[in-house]
């Protein structure tokens, strides 16, 4: 008999993010390695047999947790799982894996990328007046306290210590499941040709002029390192450097970064392309994947430009770096906040022959099966195994 999976999320809208869109995933391919899973979530739009709308009755867009927390507590009193997996802090459930990192970590790590002492001081402490995130950290915090709380599934090394750092959790209840993404997402080529042909025509080249353009990819720019970015491509400039472009990809806010590539003289070297559908089609026709993140518990837009074989740049603040070699498939960085050290990686990736050398080293390490999907599942049903076995003992 097939075993009964639940897994917990607060909005069931793939549109939302990548939390939502991994939860998706997840669940495909769970239900390949022949479990039958339910998500609960407290709102949504669906027809899916699978997916229970629990609060979609109350107002607003989002519901309390306490409120989410009874309607999951009536739901399993009533229907029987083997295993139940939440990404929100329920103390009642069997595994908690938080998308999202730690709260603490990202109170601390949103306030650091204001870049502005005081400024992070006072984002620190207003953090605490925001009722819903003080709910979810209190929450988690109770959840880690509790010695017989659920296993904590960390999405990186980063993660993991978060949870010992902030709340001084037990380490044999924390499991370390890498994140994963799915890798055969078909390429739409005409429309990656034609996404092409309009980047070349913005910026007046020609194919003859072998750009390398490097992509970034967010919806917070701010928090993921886009000022810094910025500078550093400002950095390449004073450097002699003549056909390195930077593509800005996500629904982020641009009239600041317009701004400030005007006044650094590198907005002819900057285009903002807006959201972007298909991120695969994007990643096939450019060259290196940049994220100088200032908190990341583990980036999918990383994962997924290593499952398209593209080296890629990130900071130690990004669960991500598990996955890969630094010097061998990409550059890591200690901080957003080190321009130079940005600005070299950027400079290494602009010799055609380091991009092919890295690109052939992530082909040769096999790093598409390391950040599969398919690999997180199968991970996921040992860890699933061992709690049943345990509960029978």
């Amino acid at each position: 008999m097939k075993k009964k999976i639940a897994i917990i999320i607060e909005r069931a809208n793939i549109i939302l993010g990548g939390a939502e869109r991994s939860i998706f995933e997840l669940t495909t391919a769970l239900s390949s390695l022949d479990f039958k899973v339910d998500i609960l979530a407290a709102k949504g739009q669906t027809d899916a047999k699978n997916i229970h709308i629990l609060c979609q009755n109350t107002s607003g867009k989002r519901t309390c947790h306490n409120a989410f927390g009874k309607a999951l507590k009536n739901h399993l009193a009533e229907n029987h799982y083997d295993i139940v997996h939440s990404v929100l802090p329920f103390d009642f459930v069997d595994i908690y894996q938080p998308r999202g990192g730690s709260y603490a970590e990202s109170i601390v790590q949103n306030a650091a990328s204001y870049q502005n002492n005081f400024k992070a001081a006072y984002k620190r402490v207003t953090a605490f007046t925001n009722f819903r995130r003080t709910t979810l950290l209190q929450a988690e915090r109770k959840l880690c306290k509790n010695p017989h709380g659920p296993t904590i599934a960390a999405l990186s090394n980063y993660v993991a210590d978060q949870f010992k750092k902030h709340y001084n959790t037990d380490e044999k209840r924390i499991v370390v499941i890498h994140n994963g993404v799915k890798t055969n997402r078909r390429i739409y080529q005409a429309e990656a040709d034609k996404l092409r042909a309009q980047i070349l025509a913005q910026f007046a080249l020609k194919e003859a002029d072998n750009p390398v353009f490097f992509l970034f990819v967010a919806n917070n720019f701010r928090l993921k390192g886009l000022e810094s970015l910025i500078k550093a491509m400002s950095a390449i400039r004073s450097k002699n450097r003549q056909h390195e472009y930077l593509l800005v990809a996500g629904h982020g806010k641009p009239h600041k970064y317009r701004h400030l590539a005007k006044k650094l003289k590198v907005h002819k070297k900057i285009l903002f392309l807006g959201t972007i559908r298909h991120i695969q089609n994007a990643l096939s026709i450019t060259d290196v994947a940049v994220l100088p993140t200032f908190y990341d518990p583990s980036s999918r837009f990383i994962l997924e430009a290593l499952a398209a074989e593209k080296p890629v740049i990130t900071t130690e603040f990004n669960g991500a770096t598990d996955l890969f070699t630094n010097d061998r498939h990409g550059k890591v960085i200690d901080t957003a906040e080190n321009i130079t050290a940005l600005s070299n990686a950027l400079s290494h990736y602009t010799d055609i022959n380091n991009i092919r050398q890295t690109s052939q080293a992530i082909i040769e390490d096999n790093l598409k099966e390391k950040v599969s999907i398919s690999r997180v599942a199968k991970e996921l049903e040992s860890l699933y195994k061992s709690i049943i076995e345990k509960r029978r003992q």
